[in-house]
């Protein structure tokens, strides 16, 4: 039986929202799809705790947060690397934790990567805009969470006897690796390739760093850039998540899931979707270094993050399942 608990937000951080893994049907209709800039650690934070991947969850920049549980909940913290606390007791990142009635959940400001993400058992009832709670500044959906705000979540948690204390359980989870000081994301070929002299040489050989006008547009690139020869007019159309685009300056802009279209830039590269998570977290400053691969060998690293991620549902549905945890029906 679902019942309405709910959690007060102490502290936002730099800015906290709620966010879910974005629109399907909004860019037939000209708005973005949005949604969590790390997936994978999204899809989680879901899973550990029992709802489905796409389930609406909170987005924490660079960490900062703090809330309170009003009732007991059940929750998940996965994303960059950050220091994260149960009453001032520290607890680890990617797992299921439990919080009492009165708890405070407590993430710190982030040592590696850009974005925390926490889940919570049960539906939050996060305002949504064309079937998505992921924010839409642009069309005046912010979904910007503030001190002091109270947010209802519809769950059939009680709580659970654990004379074990935390963790819960332990699994194995599928997560970006932020450790290297230099991150490795591995890119295809795009259709203008071609017509940029150099460019694998130049894409394989050097490093380029994430600056401080990155958005969630796109990341901007300082490093060396070649333009384009011969290359007639471009028509401006719709492009997928991770495309590189040389435009007129000399930097790399590689979009992200707020992007519209190519505005007439060439497209060189597209990042392997199984990296699109290890972009979303790089913060300005992150130095970042490219390995080509084919498209097969594309399809298969996602093809292996996708088994990872099932065979994930699959042991938390059982941890959750012999605490009594009441998880979502569409779990694997």
């Amino acid at each position: 039986m679902t019942t309405e608990s709910a959690f007060t937000v102490i502290r936002p951080g730099i800015l906290a929202t709620f966010q879910d893994l974005g629109r399907r049907d909004g860019e037939r209709q000209g708005v973005p799809s949005g949604g969590a800039a790390d997936q994978l650690s999204a899809a989680v934070a879901n899973i550990l705790v029992g709802n489905p991947r796409d389930a609406a969850l909170l987005e924490v920049l660079a960490g900062g947060l703090a809330l309170r549980a009003e009732a007991p909940l059940l929750v998940a913290v996965t994303g960059a690397t950050a220091t994260v606390k149960v009453d001032g007791h520290p607890v680890r990142q990617g797992e299921a934790v439990h919080l009492d009635a009165g708890s405070v959940l407590d993430v710190g400001r982030a040592t590696a990567g850009m974005r925390c993400y926490v889940a919570i058992n049960g539906e939050l009832d996060a305002p949504r805009f064309m079937g998505s709670a992921a924010p839409e500044a642009r069309m005046g959906f912010p979904q910007n969470l503030s001190a002091g705000q109270q947010v209802k979540v519809h769950s059939a948690y009680q709580g659970l006897a654990n004379p074990f204390g935390q963790p819960l359980f332990r699994l194995p989870v599928p997560k970006p690796d932020l450790t290297p000081r230099v991150w490795t994301v591995h890119i295809v070929e795009g259709p203008e390739a071609h017509a940029v002299e150099g460019i694998h040489e130049l894409l394989a050989g050097a490093e380029y760093t994430v600056g401080p006008n990155s958005n969630h547009v796109g990341l901007r690139l300082a490093g060396p850039v070649r333009h384009p020869e011969g290359l007639g007019e471009i028509v401006s159309h719709g492009v997928p998540v991770g495309a590189f685009e040389i435009p007129h300056g000399d930097e790399l802009i590689v979009l992200g899931r707020y992007r519209t279209l190519t505005a007439g830039y060439p497209i060189v590269a597209f990042a392997a979707t199984s990296d699109l998570p290890l972009l979303g977290q790089a913060e300005p400053g992150r130095r970042l270094a490219f390995r080509w691969i084919s498209r097969e060998q594309s399809v298969e690293r996602l093809r292996v993050q996708e088994g990872e991620l099932r065979m994930l549902e699959q042991r938390s549905k059982t941890a959750l399942e012999s605490l009594g945890v009441p998880i979502d029906a569409t779990m694997a």
